[in-house]
């Protein structure tokens, strides 16, 4: 599996002993990373895990690395699913959302094109539909909701102010209104101090394809001609949105003026339509650059943890390519600075705007190993914009590798439970020692206790001679991985 290393959290046995420290030292927690759902830092209280799964995707958990670090995969190009070739469609037909909706999948896109003879656009901007029954095969259902030359024959479901970046959830909230059992953030204008301004409106819809407006103006700052979304946060009881916004950068240049980035704004609300505590998303040692669309979504496989596929907009070129970052508040995002998708693969990724990642993670239907985001392609060429399936190995965003023998220790946990199961691809013997806060083995889970692990497994329960996890439920344990040849990507206690 291609894949990118991030050397910051890697430190070896000679960086330790030549430096004379503790390995905790050097890798003391930032305090965004130490808390979640309002837990005290793991300086003064054990993490208490219970049985939700954690992803490798930080160190959240991590006291110690020897020979081992944090790395990030990159997904596997698949084919395309959907080719944007329709008269109402075209070569700039762009921000794609996707969501499974009981048994299909759904998908949003602006349908649009560009002229280049004419260098104007050909048409106006629509928002279309499609859906599918396992995430491969996209059919364009003939709506007859909207008239496009004559004929209603095509599967436009919105025409009014926000075609061009019409950005649909499925309400998770359970008090939802039927008649907004689907809503959407879309652009709009609105006067501002007597001027003109863009806006974000909220749209509202009982089945997902007959829409209407919900209120207007729902959000008023920020620069909108981006893919805005939103979605219920189930793990936290509010919707959180995520939009487009210019931030001054960190650096001024010559003159003392401080160049404007394109960047992203986040903020919450209780119904949807008031939406308040916004802010700009911080990033962990990253630099400043342009990031257009955002992608932000809860994992669901581990809900309290969000993940975003932002695109990094080169302004030189007018290149775009998805990069990857997590969170686990929503504001501060540890972001991995090599393209996740980058422009050479496969095809059409290079031009102007060529290579958003859309807005959705899918495990498709007899697959629980994989998960399937898209990406497009060919924007400005052809009859009409492609988007293309790419693959991750399931949890497969990042994981704690040793090419040879490693080690990992975590800080000092609590968990319910008598399993402890991995997400663990081993070409070695991989093996796992319980230990107490102290960093004592508790016998019968000691690492000579413990039943190698080799192989690749998405769910491997983790064995002990004798041995019963149970007994320690509850008490303040440190975990200590011997990883041999493995890369390790999340893990949860059952």
């Amino acid at each position: 599996m291609p894949s990118a290393r991030e050397p910051a959290c890697r430190i070896t046995r000679r960086d330790a002993l030549a430096q004379g420290v503790a390995l905790a030292a050097l890798t003391a927690p930032r305090p965004w990373d130490t808390v979640w759902a309002g837990e005290p830092s793991a300086e003064s209280a054990p993490i208490a895990l219970g049985s939700r799964r954690e992803l490798f995707v930080d160190d959240f958990l991590i006291q110690t690395l020897v020979d081992a670090d944090l790395r990030m995969h990159k997904p596997e190009p698949r084919d395309v699913v959907l080719v944007c070739d329709q008269p109402w469609e075209g070569n700039t037909s762009a921000y794609y959302t996707l969501f499974p909706d009981e048994k299909r999948f759904r998908m949003y896109y602006r349908g649009s094109h560009f002229d280049e003879t004419a260098k104007r656009a050909a048409h106006p901007e629509f928002a279309c539909y499609a859906e599918s029954s396992d995430g491969l095969m996209w059919q364009k259902p003939e709506l007859g909701l909207f008239e496009f030359n004559g004929s209603k024959r095509n599967n436009i479901i919105w025409v009014n102010p926000g075609t061009h970046n019409f950005t649909p959830l499925k309400d998770g909230n359970p008090a939802y209104e039927p008649d907004a059992r689907y809503k959407a953030l879309a652009g709009g204008s609105t006067l501002l101090n007597g001027k003109k301004h863009g806006c974000l409106n909220a749209l509202k819809s009982a089945d997902g394809i007959h829409w209407t407006m919900m209120a207007e103006a729902v959000i008023t700052d920020g620069a909108f001609d981006s893919q805005n979304l939103a979605f219920w946060d189930a793990v936290r009881g509010e919707y959180r949105a995520y939009w487009r916004i210019f931030t001054a950068g960190s650096h001024a240049e010559p003159g003392g003026r401080a160049p404007k980035y394109r960047a992203i704004r986040t903020a919450t609300s209780k119904d949807f339509l008031h939406w308040e505590h916004q802010a700009d998303l911080e990033y962990e040692n990253s630099p400043d650059e342009h990031l257009y669309t955002n992608a932000v979504q809860p994992y669901f496989r581990a809900p309290h943890l969000f993940i975003g596929f932002p695109t990094r907009f080169q302004a030189k070129t007018q290149q775009v390519e998805p990069i990857f970052m997590t969170s686990r508040d929503g504001t501060h995002f540890r972001r991995w600075n090599d393209a996740l998708i980058p422009i050479t693969a496969p095809q059409d990724r290079d031009g102007n705007r060529s290579n958003y990642m859309t807005w959705g993670l899918l495990q498709l239907p007899g697959n629980d190993r994989e998960l399937s985001v898209y990406a497009t392609e060919a924007y400005y060429t052809g009859p009409g914009s492609r988007v293309r399936r790419f693959t991750f190995r399931t949890d497969g965003f990042v994981s704690v590798h040793a090419s040879g023998a490693g080690t990992l220790v975590t800080k000092p946990l609590t968990f319910a439970g008598s399993k402890l199961a991995l997400n663990i691809v081993s070409q070695g013997r991989t093996r796992v020692e319980v230990q107490d806060a102290a960093g004592k083995p508790i016998p019968g889970l000691t690492l000579d206790d413990c039943v190698p692990i080799t192989g690749d497994e998405i769910e491997h329960v983790v064995a002990w001679k004798g041995g019963n996890l149970g007994s320690v439920a509850g008490k303040p344990v440190r975990l200590r991985f011997e990883l041999d040849n493995a890369d390790l990507f999340s893990m949860r206690f059952q």
